[in-house]
């Protein structure tokens, strides 16, 4: 048996779903634990390449259960656009599972999240406005509406009403917005909960046999690490929490079936919105990493701010979550760099720290501390092998593993599935994932 949870070690965009989309060939169930639609994996395989948003990414496989989980905030119009796009390009949605349990994004909540965002002023955080974070404030306040209401239009209705008197509330008297009506409210999601009811149950029996039985199961989470509501660079944060713990909470499964904590980082680092970074770039090596990656949000197209590793933030990560391994994303996009750095530690008011600031007041304070690394110089699209790999790039690698005190068990090097080398000696190469 194998319960891999896949977690973005930085801020997000890591290249997670390669990292699913590659491992699920050999699962028998992945599940999206977190986040929302203002997350998205860029996926590229023999089918093409895709924009997921909500799908898991072991879609491609057909023999693969594909579960969204209860920590999921849904918009089940979007997840609706996203599977008629797989259908059109020949990909197969019915091995997909919705949990009853998770909790609808709700037309008003991108009206609140869009009025909230506007009124923090200079103050946004960055906030995507697509009704992610009052779709979990609803769920914490327990009045939100779950996908399991959808199939009882009596009590949908019900609950809609209370809910819509309640935002109404808000947006007239605390935003100064228009009143929202019900009715077109209730007649859209009735048509949406008709398409979807062939998928909405209980996905904890299955997921039990599977576990049971000894199958492969991949955790699948969103955003990353340091965005955790908990964990990261607060309020600068995603509304779930990214990490290995919390995507066993959205996925319904117990911490005692965990064989393996596989965090996702890139050779270097992006963040996408507001908050400090101590290693941003605003030079033209920043932009040319922009550029070279095609840095760019996949549910936003917002550029995202570029630059060096950060082994300060990576190491705190690996903490948080106990990472077994680790998968190196992007290398290639370093290629052309004649000169590499990698932050080891922060300068402080004037001294030094190795620690990853707990208040983001202080991390905006800090100064990173560089150690250089020699560039490769050459391509390394093409490598196929650890072997085949310069050996400049590979002291890189191994610089990152050491330093974050984690094996490297994958090397990506390109987009493409078949651009990813498994490291034989490493827990994520192991029997572990080689079960199905």
């Amino acid at each position: 048996m194998a319960v891999v949870a896949v977690v973005g070690g930085q801020w997000g965009d890591e290249g997670k779903g390669k990292i699913i989309d590659l491992l699920a060939a050999k699962a028998q169930v992945v599940v999206r634990a977190q986040g929302g639609d203002n997350a998205g994996h860029t996926v590229v395989n023999p089918h093409g390449k895709f924009a997921l948003h909500l799908v898991p990414a072991g879609i491609f496989n057909p023999q693969t259960l594909c579960v969204i989980g209860a920590g999921v905030a849904l918009n089940p119009q979007i997840l609706l656009e996203e599977m008629d796009a797989l259908h059109a390009r020949g990909v197969d949605t019915s091995n997909l599972i919705i949990s009853e349990r998770t909790h609808l994004v709700m037309p008003y909540h991108l009206l609140l999240d869009q009025a909230e965002e506007q009124a923090r002023g200079a103050a946004k955080i960055g906030t995507t406005g697509r009704g992610i974070g009052p779709a979990y404030s609803d769920k914490v306040g327990r009045v939100g509406l779950r996908t399991g209401d959808l199939l009882e239009p009596r009590i949908f209705a019900e609950r809609l009403e209370d809910a819509v008197e309640r935002k109404n509330r808000f947006l007239v008297s605390m935003y100064g917005a228009d009143s929202i009506d019900c009715s077109p409210i209730f007649e859209q999601y009735t048509a949406i909960a008709e398409r979807l009811r062939p998928h909405i149950g209980d996905p904890g029996p299955q997921l039990e046999r599977a576990l049971v039985a000894g199958q492969t199961v991949l955790i699948e989470g969103a955003h990353g690490t340091l965005l955790d509501l908990d964990y990261g660079t607060f309020p600068y944060v995603t509304t779930s929490s990214p990490t290995v713990a919390g995507l066993l909470l959205g996925a319904g499964i117990a911490p005692r079936y965990l064989t393996t904590g596989l965090g996702v980082f890139k050779a270097y680092q992006t963040r996408v919105g507001a908050g400090p970074m101590p290693t941003e770039l605003h030079d033209e090596v920043g932009e040319a990493i922009r550029q070279a990656g095609q840095e760019f949000g996949t549910t936003t197209g917002r550029p995202r701010r570029c630059g060096w590793f950060d082994a300060v933030a990576g190491r705190y990560s690996a903490r948080i979550n106990g990472f077994d391994s680790l998968a190196v994303t992007r290398l290639d996009i370093l290629d052309a760099q004649p000169t590499l750095k990698i932050c080891t530690a922060y300068e402080l008011d004037g001294r030094r720290i190795e620690e990853f600031p707990s208040r983001t007041e202080v991390l905006a304070r800090c100064v990173p501390i560089y150690e250089e690394l020699e560039g490769w110089r050459t391509s390394t699209s093409g490598a196929n092998s650890w072997s085949g790999l310069p050996p400049a790039a590979r002291r890189y690698v191994e610089r990152i593993g050491a330093l974050l005190d984690v094996p490297v068990g994958i090397v990506g090097v390109g987009e493409g599935r078949e651009q990813s080398i498994m490291m034989e000696q490493s827990a994520i190469a192991s029997q572990r994932l080689a079960a199905s």
